[in-house]
């Protein structure tokens, strides 16, 4: 016997909203195959129960049944999607943002100082993409050899820097390689060629990043 309409969408609106319970399958003539909690045959039709509520069915649209012994497998966990690492310079810009410099600027001490190495470590014992002194690191309290403690800390360092000199560019930068104690002794720019040789780098790197 043909299933009719209305009992067809019947049983497809319950095979896509029953849940997975145990039971058995009810295996219908046109191949339908329903989850129930069990079933039994009252005044000739099969009555289907199914949750709290039943189903009678002609027996003629009911093939067979079979027992659900189906394990579903493990539902798999969703893979953890981890945000692409930044780069040396991409972190340098945020550590910029968060000191409230330009992050140019900051990117161009950094391109003089390391040429964004991590793993630099000057002759004097600097350290890093800023190229931080163990001291100004320890200040900070961070790891120097820590590439994004390093710039966060080499950021906040410079903000200091130009704080305290009230903005001068120039006594911050001097301050930066030569150390605010040889700006605070000279009174400004020290009379040092390796420290305004930096500062003249520094100033062309971030001219050129405006153009």
């Amino acid at each position: 016997m043909n299933m009719s309409v209305s009992m067809r969408s019947l049983v497809l609106a319950v095979l896509l909203t029953f849940p997975a319970l145990a039971g058995e399958y009810a295996v219908l003539s046109n191949g339908f195959r329903m989850r129930v909690d069990s079933h039994e045959t009252v005044s000739g039709l099969v009555v289907l129960h199914m949750g709290q509520g039943t189903l009678q069915l002609p027996p003629e649209l009911i093939s067979q049944f079979e027992k659900d012994d189906y394990v579903p497998p493990p539902v798999p966990s969703q893979p953890v999607i981890e945000p692409a690492p930044l780069s040396p310079r991409e972190m340098v810009a945020e550590a910029a943002r968060r000191a409230g410099l330009p992050p140019k600027f900051v990117e161009s001490v950094a391109a003089v100082e390391s040429a964004f190495r991590s793993g630099a470590v000057s002759p004097k014992g600097a350290i890093g993409i800023m190229q931080l002194m163990p001291a100004t690191a320890a200040a900070h309290g961070v790891d120097p050899h820590n590439p994004q403690q390093n710039v966060e800390a080499g950021a906040m360092y410079l903000r200091e820097l130009l704080l305290k000199c009230n903005g001068d560019v120039v006594k911050a930068l001097a301050a930066y390689n030569a150390g605010a104690g040889a700006v605070d002794r000279y009174k400004g720019l020290p009379p040092y060629p390796e420290t305004q040789a930096y500062i003249q780098r520094v100033l062309t790197v971030y001219q050129k990043s405006q153009q």
